[in-house]
Parts: structure tokens; sequence; C-alpha cells
């Protein structure tokens, strides 16, 4: 399989598979493809793996597409402005999501969902109790709203983060959430009361553009109706 990811801030990924390869994605997740490549679609696993996945953000189906020919192209694109984040996955190794982050994958790959085990994390982390959890073999593709940002944390290097910034983790990464301390930090400073704690060792990934952002600030710009 070779991919090219394109554009800037409307990225795409374009997919050349050989003859017997395939790649899945959520249900809609396709933008275009050429002839040699058939869809299938089904929960993937099972009803209760698709109803897991549709709790961590993605789509009770995912569609397989399979190329045919000896070599055929399809295309994804993202649902919100930002970058598209490839990583290869080793086998077993597995990488730690927010919601609605997984695009696409290779078949060999497996994404379920991931409960967050400390209640204050699930409670305040931003995104709740529950991520996507998802294991290698393989490449896998995550749509990540505005720029990426990789740390790669040492063992017991800390960051601070305003939760919804939160992308991606390795598993070796200790998150948890603390309040922010000082009442008028609290009431001015716009960051809430909340801020989640990343601790290495591990790598993280953060988004500049949380689509909770993005929405309050398309929000104000909406016409409502007088009452």
């Amino acid at each position: 399989m070779r991919y090219a990811i394109s554009g800037t801030v409307m990225q795409a990924l374009e997919v050349e598979l050989t003859q017997g390869e395939s790649i899945f994605t959520e249900s809609g997740g396709m933008a275009w493809m050429a002839d040699g490549i058939e869809m299938s679609t089904n929960t993937r696993g099972g009803l209760m793996t698709g109803l897991g996945r549709a709790l961590s953000g993605e789509s009770l189906f995912m569609t397989t597409y399979s190329c045919t020919a000896p070599t055929a192209m399809v295309t994804f694109t993202p649902d919100a402005p930002g970058k598209i984040l490839p990583l290869q996955l080793a086998p077993g190794q597995v990488i730690i999501a927010q919601k609605g982050a997984f695009m696409c994958a290779q078949h060999s790959v497996q994404m379920e969902m991931h409960f967050r085990k400390k209640l204050g994390a699930g409670l305040f982390g931003g995104e709740g109790f529950i991520l996507q959890k998802i294991t290698g073999p393989g490449i896998v593709f995550l749509e990540i709203p505005g720029e990426i940002k990789e740390y790669n944390l040492a063992v017991g290097q800390r960051l601070k983060i305003d939760p919804g910034h939160i992308a991606a983790f390795d598993p070796s990464v200790t998150y948890d959430i603390a309040a922010v301390k000082g009442i008028k930090n609290i009431m001015f400073s716009g960051e809430g009361l909340f801020l989640a704690s990343l601790t290495g060792p591990g790598r993280i990934w953060l988004q500049t553009m949380p689509i909770s952002n993005l929405a309050q600030a398309i929000r104000k710009y909406i016409p409502t109706k007088s009452s």
C-alpha cells in the first residue's frame, strides 16, 4: 500500500492499493475512488463491537475498500479543517485517541473503545470517559482538527493542557485532571475549572483547534430568533 497526503487546511488522503489489499473507514468516510475498488459494509467484529465504536465517536457500521484490480486508488477526506496524521503501528502496539479521531486504517488494525480509569479524568476531561483504542499491526490515519504538535515526554515529565487540545497519546502516558488554582484564575482566565495533566514516558499529539472551540466561535455569528 502506498499513500499521499495533499492540501493544507482541508487535506486529502489518497491511498493506492494493489490487488488483494484493503483499507477500512467509518460509514461515509470515502470521498472518491477509481474503478477496481470493491466496497463491503458491516459492523466489523459484530454488533457489540460496533456499538462500542459508536460510543467512541465512530459509526456503528464500517466500510472496507478492497482492491480487485492490479492497482486502484481510493481517497478519504476529514470532516473538519485540520491535518491527517499517519501512524505505523507494530504488532500489538497501541495508541489512545480522542473520540472521532479515527479516519481509516489497514485491514490488520483493530479499533475499539477505551475507558478512562480515573473518575476525575472522565468527568472533567473534556471528552468524557470513552476514548478510542487503536491496536496494530498496520498503518492508521487520524484526522486532527487544526495543526498537530507532537511531544515525546521523558519519565516524569508533565504537561498541563486544556483537555480539548489532547488528540492522542501512548498508553504509557498517565492522564489525569487537576483543578485550576486561584479564584481569579477560575473566574477570569477563560480556561475553565480544570486542566488535563499528561505525564511521561511516551509520545503525545496535541491539536490546535478543538471542534468544540470552533463550534463556539461560529455560534456567535449564527442568527437567532428574537424572543
